[in-house]
């Protein structure tokens, strides 16, 4: 089947996050099987710019907030795409805004599922507020595609999408020639990769680090929670082994030196690094955050899942890691996901 014309998608920022990264590298693939892609951006800066593939069309907004977003349905008028593609759960807002200003005239919409329906950080109010949220979706998205078999059908009930969503992963990370590489301590170390932010629980895997006597941390990110983290590490006396390098362009180094990979947030969709440690034969030990973690780590010797508020769990899983043997690398899925979904989009169009 022939590529759609024109894909048109957005992000607020290239700050750096695992949404807008499967979202460039997806551009990247359409691009090189024949599509037009147009990539709206509330602002160009950040370190995710590099990741930019060429032939990719860009619009700036001009700052990153969701004010800019309200420009969508005009930009979509103006270059008349032939999909919308809605890059994560985040972003589900602007293409209500967008369905809402264009009705007929908007074309399909396909929104990708990056985190859980059910979020953990949610009170009974909010969490009320959250479900009817998440029913309204089937009104203005046309299709959603999740990254495994578990999320697709928590996101079809929560979404009341039956029969309106695929299974679809991510494409592969690859790695970055010449990207630098963070300075990385010597001996064993635990690793954590993701933006510093109150979703990812960066601070139970620093309480974890103050009973691993002498085992450093690295956590590759940034975000608003770098200070609260950083006085954290202070107050438990343990700073000289805890480094927040910030983002890494390439995260395939630091993951293939690594003793382990922790993953210990609230709530994800599927995240990718764990099957990018896994790829490299690093294990992993996340919190039970996603149905899909169960679905990554599917064998002992791959690591353990632990649940979110098991403080001495945690502590026992990354010390079992530690003194492990490394597993075989696991070859992640997705080597095909770009044709996957322009066959997805051709549908639609039909």
């Amino acid at each position: 089947m022939a590529a759609p014309r024109h894909i048109l998608s957005f992000a607020q920022t290239l700050a750096g996050g695992g949404v807008e990264r499967a979202m460039l590298r997806l551009a990247r693939d359409w691009i090189e099987r024949g599509a037009r892609v147009t990539l709206v951006m509330g602002s160009p800066d950040g370190p995710l710019a590099a990741e930019l593939p060429d032939g990719i069309e860009t619009i700036v907004l001009g700052h990153s907030g969701y004010a800019a977003m309200a420009a969508v349905p005009g930009i979509v008028r103006a270059v008349s795409p032939d999909i919308l593609f809605c890059p994560g759960n985040h972003y589900t807002l602007v293409a209500a805004w967008t369905k809402a200003r264009l009705g007929a005239a908007c074309p399909p919409i396909v929104a990708k599922i990056s985190n859980a329906p059910d979020r953990a950080d949610h009170g009974a109010v909010v969490a009320a507020g959250h479900r009817w949220w998440l029913a309204a979706h089937r009104r203005f998205l046309d299709h959603i595609v999740a990254m495994t078999p578990a999320t697709a059908a928590a996101a079809a009930r929560a979404m009341r999408m039956e029969g309106r969503t695929s299974v679809i992963p991510n494409p592969p990370a690859r790695p970055i020639p010449g990207a630098p590489v963070p300075p990385l301590p010597t001996g064993p170390f635990v690793l954590g990769v993701g933006r510093l932010r109150p979703q990812k629980r960066w601070d139970r895997l620093i309480a974890a680090m103050a009973a691993l006597d002498g085992v450093p941390l690295v956590i590759l990110g940034e975000g608003p929670d770098r200070r609260a983290l950083t006085a954290q590490a202070r107050a438990l006396g343990i700073a000289d082994r805890v480094h927040l390098p910030g983002h890494a362009a390439d995260p395939f180094p630091a993951m293939a030196r690594a003793a382990v990979l922790a993953l210990t947030s609230d709530y994800e969709g599927v995240p990718g690094v764990l099957r990018e440690a896994l790829s490299v034969g690093t294990p992993v030990v996340a919190t039970d955050c996603s149905a899909a973690i169960a679905e990554i780590v599917t064998r002992p010797e791959l690591g353990r899942i632990v649940p979110r508020d098991d403080p001495a769990a945690l502590v026992t899983a990354l010390r079992h890691a530690l003194a492990a043997t490394r597993p075989a690398p696991v070859p992640p899925p997705g080597t095909d996901s770009a044709a996957r979904y322009l066959a997805l989009f051709d549908t639609l169009l039909a």
